[in-house]
């Protein structure tokens, strides 16, 4: 795979959300990590340890279809969510990015609930996300955080063997949120949505409104 950018090298797009992620506070230090798929199947992934508000073209990690490492411009490792993002491109085909921040009101609203769902109020960001029911009833599901994420990306699997999600995202309680995509564009979209739904569960709480 070669690694010299071109102007249509998907890493560019990706140092520049991770720019904005990191601007808005929910990629601090080094937190969180994204992906973009390729034709043939492999992906680019943040690699481990880097600043998403400085990301270079070198801090990627190419990512074949079995999970091996393919290229590594800097011989950096993957990030540590690696398996996730291989999971959930193995699982929705058409996925061609996979994001996952550290936000605030994330980890918060996974604590509103002791089950495995939270329910999302009936707003009008539901769209942006698929939902086009009039007073939809939709849940993101919450999985437990684990050291090992093999384990947590093994929990995630036969869940939604069993039960698929309604909307492109998950929240893993105590960590953070992660979406995919069709494309880059609606992964940034997805994560702002839902940010903006987050926060507005959390500042309804606060006001004493019943949500």
């Amino acid at each position: 795979m070669e690694l010299n950018p071109t102007i249509a090298d998907p890493r560019l797009q990706l140092i520049a959300t991770a720019r904005y992620f990191y601007q808005q506070g929910w990629m601090v230090g080094t937190a969180g990590n994204l992906s973009t798929r390729l034709a043939d199947g492999s992906f680019w992934i943040t690699a481990s340890g880097k600043s998403k508000g400085e990301l270079l073209l070198n801090d990627f990690v190419l990512i074949a279809p079995d999970g091996k490492i393919e290229a590594s411009a800097s011989q950096g490792l993957p990030s540590a969510e690696t398996a996730i993002h291989q999971l959930l491109y193995r699982l929705f085909p058409e996925s061609l990015a996979c994001y996952h921040i550290h936000s605030i009101e994330s980890n918060l609203v996974s604590r509103l609930v002791e089950g495995d769902t939270l329910p999302l109020p009936p707003l009008e960001m539901l769209k942006g996300l698929g939902v086009w029911q009039e007073n939809p009833c939709c849940v993101i599901p919450i999985f437990a955080n684990h050291l090992q994420v093999a384990q947590i990306a093994g929990y995630i699997e036969q869940r939604f063997a069993v039960t698929p999600p309604q909307i492109s995202a998950l929240l893993i309680r105590d960590h953070g949120l992660t979406v995919w995509a069709c494309s880059l564009e609606a992964a940034r979209n997805y994560i702002e949505l839902l940010d903006y739904i987050f926060r507005y569960m959390v500042a309804a709480i606060r006001s004493g409104i019943n949500i």
